[in-house]
């Protein structure tokens, strides 16, 4: 079985590619999703930052 920290090294490396993406597969369409998909739109930086951030909180 894949151990947390491996997915979450995987998901930080997908929501530096594409934010909303990685925030969609750990959190799916809530609120997290819809600010990363605003935030994304208005500049790409910032999206980068919260996904990060929206991944490793706890």
């Amino acid at each position: 079985m894949v151990e947390e920290s491996t997915a979450t090294c995987v998901d930080i490396l997908v929501a530096i590619l594409l934010p909303p993406l990685g925030v969609f597969l750990k959190f799916a369409c809530k609120c997290e999703f819809w600010i990363c998909l605003a935030l994304t739109i208005l500049g790409y930086f910032p999206g980068i930052i919260y996904a990060v951030y929206a991944i490793t909180k706890k």
